[in-house]
C-alpha cells in the first residue's frame, strides 16, 4: 500500500515520537497482511510482493541489513508454520465443546490468532531480527489479550481457550498438545535485570492442561507430562508427571462460605 510506503519513506521529515507511532501502525498493517497471506493462497499470489515490500521498508527503518536474504529465509518457513497452525486449529476444534468447525477457529478465536502471530514472530526472532518480532507480539497482545513473548518455545497442537489475560514469558518452553485457559501466567519468579539471559520461565511437558487463573513461576519449574493444573493454583516447584494439582478446599473462600 502506498500509504504504508509513505510512512516509511518520509521518516526524515517526521519527528522521532510521531514517526515511531507511525512505525507501529505500519507493523500492524504488515502483520495483518502477513496473516492473510499465510491462510489464503490467492491473497499471497496477489499481494505477496506488497507484503515483501512492507517487510523491507520496516527493516530499513530498523537499520536491519540483508533484507532480501532475510525475506527469502522467512518466506521459506511459511509452509512449516502453516502446518503447525493447522494442528493448533485441530486441537482447538477437538478440545473445545463450543467449537462448531475449523473455519470458526480460524476466523473467530482470538487465542488462535495470538498463536499465529507468535509463530510468525518467533520465526523472525530465530532469524535474529530485532524489535520487529516484539512489535508484532505486542500488536497481538493488544488485539487478543494474550501476551506471548516471541522467544518462547511452543510445540505442536497448542490450544488457548478464552484468550484473555494470558502471559507466556520469554524463556517458557511448552511442548506438544498443551491446553491453557484464561488468566494463566507462565512467568519468572525473579525480575532482576542481571538474570535476563537465564531461563526464568517454566517448562510445560506434553499433554498438560492448565486451568483458569493458574500461575506457574520459575525457570527451574517443570510441569510433568499428562498433568492437570487446576484453576487458581500457584506453582513454584516442579510437578511430577501424571499429577493433578488443585487448590485445597479450606483455602477456597467461595466454597467455604457456601
Amino acid at each position: 500500500m502506498k500509504q504504508t510506503e509513505q510512512i516509511i519513506e518520509h521518516k526524515k521529515s517526521t519527528d522521532f515520537k510521531n514517526y515511531n507511532m507511525c512505525l507501529r501502525d505500519a507493523v500492524k498493517v504488515f502483520t495483518k497482511q502477513l496473516i492473510n497471506d499465510l491462510f489464503d493462497e490467492n491473497h499471497l499470489s496477489e499481494n505477496g510482493s506488497d507484503t515483501k515490500r512492507k517487510f523491507l521498508l520496516i527493516l530499513d527503518r530498523l537499520s536491519v541489513d540483508k533484507g532480501e536474504e532475510l525475506w527469502n529465509a522467512f518466506q521459506s518457513s511459511f509452509t512449516v508454520i502453516r502446518k503447525k497452525l493447522d494442528l493448533d486449529a485441530e486441537a482447538a476444534n477437538k478440545n473445545d465443546p463450543a467449537a462448531k468447525s475449523l473455519e470458526e477457529i480460524y476466523l473467530a478465536y482470538p487465542g488462535f490468532y495470538a498463536i499465529a502471530v507468535y509463530r510468525l514472530s518467533h520465526q523472525l526472532l530465530q532469524l535474529e531480527i530485532s524489535i520487529l518480532p516484539r512489535m508484532m507480539s505486542e500488536f497481538a497482545h493488544s488485539t487478543t489479550g494474550t501476551d506471548i513473548h516471541p522467544g518462547a518455545e511452543i510445540g505442536e497442537s497448542f490450544f488457548i481457550d478464552h484468550a484473555t489475560g494470558i502471559v507466556i514469558g520469554e524463556t517458557t518452553i511448552i511442548k506438544n498438545n498443551v491446553q491453557i485457559f484464561q488468566g494463566v501466567t507462565l512467568g519468572g519468579i525473579q525480575v532482576e535485570k542481571s538474570l535476563a539471559f537465564t531461563k526464568r520461565h517454566p517448562t510445560i511437558e506434553d499433554n498438560v492442561i492448565i486451568y483458569a487463573n493458574a500461575t506457574i513461576l520459575g525457570g527451574d519449574v517443570i510441569i510433568g507430562a499428562n498433568s492437570v493444573i487446576g484453576a487458581n493454583v500457584c506453582v513454584t516447584e516442579s510437578i511430577p508427571l501424571n499429577s493433578v494439582v488443585t487448590v485445597q478446599k479450606e483455602n477456597n473462600i467461595f466454597q467455604k462460605r457456601i
